[in-house]
């Protein structure tokens, strides 16, 4: 990656311009066009540095539920499981641990009653348990990554 690459980094972490034309915006900040813009986004999601650019929403201030989920999963059967997991729209990320429970994923869905639905559909594709973990009191993080080698 290169200086601009970096600095493009930093800016869409937490600083996504909501403008009709949001890489024209940031190519104004930049120096570059919306099509360089554009090529670089393209080659940082090529290379997996970019895994996704979306928004974050708070969802229990629009009414949903989310919860931690566990899953002590076989080394043979952890490529199905993960498989059956992420095809769920709820899930917004899992990740592998070197623990009892191996397979960690969070969930969202509109109500505790639907995310207990989908969590039972995947137990019963996957015949794994899967443990429900909702938040007790809720600790939110804001999270960058600085880019700057400087920073």
């Amino acid at each position: 990656m290169d200086a601009l690459d970096k600095k493009l980094l930093d800016i869409i972490q937490s600083d996504f311009p909501l403008q009709a034309r949001p890489y024209a915006v940031l190519g104004q900040k930049l120096g570059l066009t919306e099509a360089e813009v554009l090529a670089r986004v393209r080659a940082l999601k090529g290379k997996n540095i970019i895994r996704r650019i979306g928004a974050n929403f708070q969802s229990r201030k629009l009414g949903w539920h989310s919860t931690l989920c566990a899953a002590h999963v076989p080394e043979e059967r952890l490529e199905a499981f993960v498989a059956e997991v992420n095809r769920h729209p709820g899930v917004t990320h899992n990740y592998l641990r070197r623990h009892r429970f191996n397979v960690w994923f969070t969930f969202i869905g509109e109500s505790k009653e639907a995310v207990a639905e989908a969590l039972a559909q995947m137990t019963a594709a996957t015949g794994i348990p899967i443990l429900n973990l909702p938040a007790s009191k809720m600790f939110k993080i804001k999270v960058d990554f600085p880019m700057d080698d400087n920073a």
